[in-house]
C-alpha cells in the first residue's frame, strides 16, 4: 500500500516538474536587447542594491530616460510655457491628456505638434527631448536650459523658423544609451538610413554599458553566494591606465568619426578600434559638450607627470558628486601639499579657504564655442559653460592659461 502512494505521488510530482519545465520552455525570461551574455540591470541590481541606489541619481543614468512629469523641466504654464520666435510665431509647450507636446503655433493657428517622448540630459545643466517619427526619432525644436530656468532654441537649430524634422541617428544614443539596434537601408545608390527597430532601444547607461557583458557573472555568483572573488566580469581596478581612460574615453573624447559602432565596446577594447579620436591636439577654445575631457586632461601636467592619474581618480561613475567642490579638491591635494613644496602659493581672500575649492581656479567653466542656446526673447545665443579639464593655472582676468 504504502508503495502505491509513492508510486503515485512520484508520477504526480515528476508530472509536475515537467509541466513547470514546460512552461518556462515556452515562456522563457526576456532576453536582453544586446544579446543573451547580457544580463541586465535588473539582475544586477539583486546582488549590488547598494551601488544602484546611488547610481540612479547619477548623471549616467539619466542621461536618457522615457519623458514624463518627473523628468521634464519647465513650465507647462502660460506665459512660461512659451518659446516666441516673433510676433507671429511661437511654441507652446503643453500637456493634452497624459501626454506633453511642443506645438508650433503661426499667428495663432496650430501648425505641427508631437510628443515629448524621450527625455535627454540628467536636467544638471540642459535637456533636449525627442519624438518618435515612424522608425525615425527626431528632436523637438525647444530644449530646457538650467541656467536660465528658460525654455531655449535647441542647440544648432535655426532661430527664424520652427524646425521638427532633424532626424537623430544611432551614433548619438552611443554615449546617451546602452543600447539603440536600428536596421540600415539603403534609400539611393550612395545614401543610407537607419530605421530604429521598435523595442529595441535600452535608455540610460546601466551597469554593463561600463563593465561588460555580466550573463555568466551573475549566473555563476547565484550558483556560487560564498565566492567573493568577482568572476566572468572584467575588474575595472585591474585594468591599465590607457584602458580606463579608453573607457571614459568612448564618450569623453570628443564627437569623432566612428569605425564601428561604440556600442560593441568592452572595458580592456582599444578605443582606436572604434573610432578616431585625437588625443594629441588640444584646443581650450573648442570644448564641447560632447566632449574633449580626456585629451585636456592627458595635456595637463598633473596627467603627464602622474603614472597613475585618470578620470576615475577623481570621479565616482556611480555617484552624483559633481558640485562637490571641496571632495574633488582633497582629491587634489593627495599630491599638492606643503609637504611637498607643491601647494598653491596665492594668498586667500579673506573668507576663502584655499582647501575647499582647488577646482574654480584651476579648472574653471568656459564658454563652449561649439554649444550655444538662444533663450527666450534673447536676440544672440548664450554659450553653454563647461569645465575645463585642462588643469593649469588660469589668469583670472581671462582665464587664460599663464606661462
Amino acid at each position: 500500500m504504502h508503495k502505491k502512494i509513492l508510486l503515485i505521488t512520484s508520477t504526480i510530482l515528476i508530472a509536475v516538474i515537467g509541466f513547470i519545465s514546460c512552461i518556462n520552455n515556452n515562456n522563457p525570461m526576456p532576453e536582453d536587447v544586446r544579446g543573451k551574455d547580457y544580463a541586465g540591470a535588473s539582475t544586477c541590481i539583486s546582488c549590488h542594491k547598494n551601488i544602484a541606489d546611488i547610481y540612479i541619481h547619477s548623471a549616467h543614468h539619466n542621461t536618457s530616460r522615457i519623458s514624463s512629469a518627473e523628468n521634464i523641466d519647465g513650465s507647462f504654464t502660460s506665459p512660461a510655457n512659451e518659446f516666441v520666435y516673433s510676433d507671429s510665431m511661437k511654441v507652446t509647450m503643453e500637456k493634452k491628456g497624459n501626454t506633453f507636446y511642443q506645438t508650433a503655433y503661426i499667428n495663432g493657428a496650430e501648425t505641427e505638434s508631437h510628443p515629448f517622448n524621450i527625455t535627454i540630459g540628467s536636467g544638471r545643466k540642459a535637456q533636449t527631448y525627442l519624438y518618435h517619427a515612424g522608425d525615425e526619432i527626431h528632436q523637438l525644436p525647444i530644449s530646457y536650459f538650467m541656467p536660465t530656468a528658460s525654455w531655449a532654441n535647441s542647440p544648432g537649430f535655426p532661430a527664424n523658423n520652427i524646425f521638427f524634422s532633424r532626424n537623430i541617428p544611432s551614433k548619438c544614443f552611443g554615449c546617451h544609451a546602452s543600447a539603440a539596434n536600428v536596421e540600415v537601408v539603403q534609400t539611393g545608390s550612395l545614401e543610407l538610413s537607419e530605421k530604429y527597430l521598435p523595442g529595441q532601444q535600452l535608455l540610460s547607461i546601466d551597469c554593463e554599458r561600463c563593465h561588460g557583458p555580466a550573463k555568466l557573472h551573475a549566473d555563476y555568483h547565484t550558483a556560487h553566494p560564498g565566492e567573493t572573488v568577482p568572476k566572468y566580469i572584467t575588474v575595472i581596478t585591474k585594468l591599465s591606465r590607457q584602458q580606463k581612460m579608453d573607457m571614459c574615453g568612448v564618450c569623453h573624447s570628443g564627437n569623432k568619426k566612428e569605425l564601428k559602432s561604440v556600442f560593441e565596446f568592452k572595458p580592456g577594447d582599444d578605443l582606436h578600434d572604434y573610432q578616431e579620436p585625437d588625443f594629441m591636439h588640444v584646443d581650450i577654445n573648442k570644448m564641447d559638450v560632447h566632449g574633449n575631457q580626456v585629451q585636456l586632461l592627458m595635456a595637463s601636467k598633473c596627467y603627464q607627470q602622474s603614472k597613475d592619474l585618470n578620470c576615475l581618480s577623481c570621479h565616482n561613475a556611480h555617484g552624483d558628486e559633481i558640485q562637490n567642490m571641496a571632495l574633488f579638491s582633497q582629491k587634489c591635494m593627495v599630491c599638492h601639499t606643503e609637504a611637498n613644496h607643491n601647494f598653491c602659493t596665492m594668498k586667500p581672500a579673506p573668507g576663502l579657504v584655499l582647501q575647499a575649492n582647488c577646482i574654480d581656479c584651476h579648472m574653471p567653466a568656459l564658454p563652449s564655442k561649439k554649444v550655444t542656446l538662444l533663450t527666450n526673447h534673447q536676440e544672440s545665443p548664450r554659450p553653454d559653460y563647461i569645465r575645463t579639464h585642462l588643469i593649469a593655472v588660469y589668469n583670472k582676468l581671462n582665464n587664460a592659461i599663464t606661462k
